[in-house]
């Protein structure tokens, strides 16, 4: 007979790249969705290269990741500790730290790509949260510049990073990006076909010096509208979120 700890009945083990991962998360507060996934499709990293995922939560992202490309080396920094715990339970090397105050070890290393997921609200002009997890993960107390400079500065030569958030705020991070961050590509994504995009993955390359491109919208869901209450992702992307297939620019 298994026994089951108080903790574990507050969590739930979730599939995620139809199988290929599972991975334990609160049943309330922060969860991760579709946004950690399509980021880690994104990032075209290959066998022996290093990923760090900044504001891990769980580890999805980077977890995601290695197990779409083998071979791949994953770390996460996660300020809150216990959300660093699950995501250590989920096999992921985790620095709990906030990214502002990385430890002095830590701010010596370099990685091929970076990724991040960041808060996507201003509580200047949002409602906090109730659960102290999901406002930590969803409320920017860091600002979005210093995200951008700190995933710039944790690149090596010629490496990729690559972050995901609201379509608004991307004049802010493109206006964030340090002089040495170059080869700019951004990509809508769009919940169906004739509507405005509500997210965008923004990838830029640490001494890169290819000319901006903006790519047409990665579209979600089939048809215009809502129609039945069922799932409706696109081909391309039920091929993401349950093949672990790449999210190609």
């Amino acid at each position: 007979m298994t026994m089951t700890s108080t903790l574990d009945a507050e969590l739930s083990c979730d599939a995620f790249l139809g199988g290929k991962l599972h991975l334990w998360q609160p049943r309330k507060g922060y969860r991760a969705g579709v946004d950690p996934v399509l980021l880690a499709a994104s990032v075209a990293a290959k066998a022996g290269q290093s990923v760090l995922d900044l504001g891990c939560g769980v580890g999805a992202a980077a977890l995601c990741v290695a197990t779409r490309v083998e071979g791949v080396s994953v770390t996460g920094v996660e300020r809150q500790e216990d959300y660093a715990a699950l995501a250590r339970r989920n096999g992921l090397d985790v620095v709990c730290a906030d990214i502002s105050t990385l430890p002095s070890d830590f701010r010596q290393l370099q990685f091929d790509h970076v990724i991040a997921n960041p808060p996507y609200f201003d509580r200047s002009a949002s409602t906090v949260a109730q659960d102290q997890g999901r406002e930590t993960a969803m409320g920017e107390a860091t600002p979005l510049s210093e995200w951008v400079e700190v995933a710039a500065k944790r690149l090596k030569p010629k490496g990729y990073m690559h972050f995901i958030h609201r379509i608004e705020r991307l004049p802010d991070l493109l206006g964030a990006l340090p002089r040495v961050m170059g080869s700019v590509q951004v990509l809508p994504i769009t919940p169906r076909v004739n509507r405005r995009a509500e997210l965008v993955i923004m990838r830029a390359r640490k001494e890169g010096r290819a000319a901006f491109e903006l790519f047409s919208p990665h579209i979600l869901h089939c048809g215009e509208r809502h129609e039945i209450d069922a799932e409706s992702y696109t081909p391309e992307t039920k091929a993401i979120l349950r093949d672990g297939a790449p999210l190609t620019f």
